[in-house]
């Protein structure tokens, strides 16, 4: 079968289960002791969630056990990539709220994702999605402000971060901030037209109060 962006060839497997992209020992032994993205979800979720204006790589984010949304994703896509897979993220913009961002895999031609999020719906997606507009819509539903505004508008993706090797994201001690102004720049998709999102009620309390478990407080 041949191989299709966003799945693993053995080749590629093996090369990325050979190279060490300059992670320290300590983290690349821990990021390949990952080897299924659900184990990846779990070392994910452990991070402690932060507050902070950064965008750490993830050599920076094993050190510290911390990170928010941007940062989880970094370390998911690392780590699925010193696994065999490419590293691979999906961006999802919103209005009146902060963007989103999955690190993404393929098994069997479908996709699933990865995520770090203060809310509970915002995070892990099996492989089960023929697309990735499938996968976005997947998480609309759960992507709301504080209002109760659902505010997904769009999505980008697969974008992959081994355009920026070259300025090393995955063991920078700076902030990469190369990388949220890749997925800015990449080209948005809309979900649906505008006036569909003109006309979107609020989100009922009960699934309000639901994504908020384990909500972590400013």
């Amino acid at each position: 079968m041949p191989w299709k962006r966003g799945e693993t060839s053995s080749n590629g497997a093996k090369r990325g289960r050979r190279a060490s992209f300059g992670l320290s020992p300590e983290s690349l032994r821990t990021l390949r002791a990952l080897r299924t993205p659900a184990r990846i979800q779990q070392f994910v979720d452990a991070l402690a969630y932060q507050y902070a204006d950064t965008a750490w790589s993830p050599e920076r984010v094993l050190r510290a056990r911390k990170g928010h949304c941007l940062e989880g994703a970094l370390l998911a896509a690392a780590a699925l990539r010193v696994n065999g897979h490419p590293p691979l993220l999906m961006d999802l913009e919103a209005v009146r709220d902060d963007d989103h961002v999955v690190a993404l895999f393929r098994q069997r031609g479908l996709w699933g994702g990865i995520a770090k999020s203060n809310f509970a719906g915002l995070r892990f997606r099996a492989p089960v999605y023929r697309t990735l507009r499938e996968l976005a819509v997947s998480y609309f539903e759960h992507y709301y402000n504080l209002r109760g505004e659902r505010t997904l508008r769009a999505w980008a993706g697969p974008v992959n971060l081994a355009r920026l090797d070259r300025l090393h994201w995955m063991t920078a001690e700076d902030n990469v901030w190369c990388v949220p102004e890749l997925l800015i720049a990449a080209r948005h998709h809309p979900l649906f037209p505008d006036k569909v999102a003109r006309q979107l009620p609020r989100l009922d309390r009960r699934s309000f109060q639901a994504g908020m478990h384990g909500w972590v407080k400013h």
